[in-house]
């Protein structure tokens, strides 16, 4: 029997839509960000094909060479404010777990409002819950990518 399950996650970073979305779709700034701090995402092992229909992959690499690779499909770009894609197939998803997440992206006070909303299926409310503990680490690196990326662009317009 296919288990659903869903959640949502609103973060704010002081940061603009575009540079957020940049983050999101840019494999170089996406390496700085996600995954768990224990792996490492190389640029290099990242494919980001934003239309949609495009495909995403990204493979974490772990300590002694482990390495696990995540992957879907885009189904919505209509960036820099939305974004839908798959993890896994959520519509073939054989045994295991996958899902579709909308990723909206609105200007909110000088900053960014990111709300982020994923809809499992093969999976039940303990592995939604892992996931979303996973995401809310993912998202606190990407809050410190975006931290950076700002001081950068403020040393590098001094003249």
């Amino acid at each position: 029997m296919t288990q659903t399950a869903e959640y949502e996650i609103i973060r704010r970073f002081a940061a603009h839509p575009a540079d957020v979305y940049a983050a999101w779709t840019r494999p170089e700034r996406f390496a700085r960000w996600f995954g768990p701090r224990v792996f490492t995402t190389p640029a290099d092992r990242i494919v980001l094909d934003v239309r949609p229909g495009g495909a995403w992959r990204a493979t974490l690499v772990g300590e002694e060479g482990f390495e696990v690779t995540l992957h879907g499909v885009y189904r919505e770009v209509a960036g820099p404010g939305r974004l839908v894609f798959t993890t896994g197939d959520p519509d073939n998803p054989g045994e295991g777990p996958a899902s579709v997440v909308t990723l909206t992206l609105e200007e909110h006070e000088g900053g960014t409002a990111m709300r982020f909303h994923q809809f499992g299926v093969n999976t039940d409310e303990e592995h939604a819950e892992q996931a979303k503990q996973g995401w809310l680490e993912f998202f606190d690196r990407l809050a410190e990518h975006l931290a950076g990326q700002a001081t950068s662009s403020k040393v590098s317009s001094r003249p």
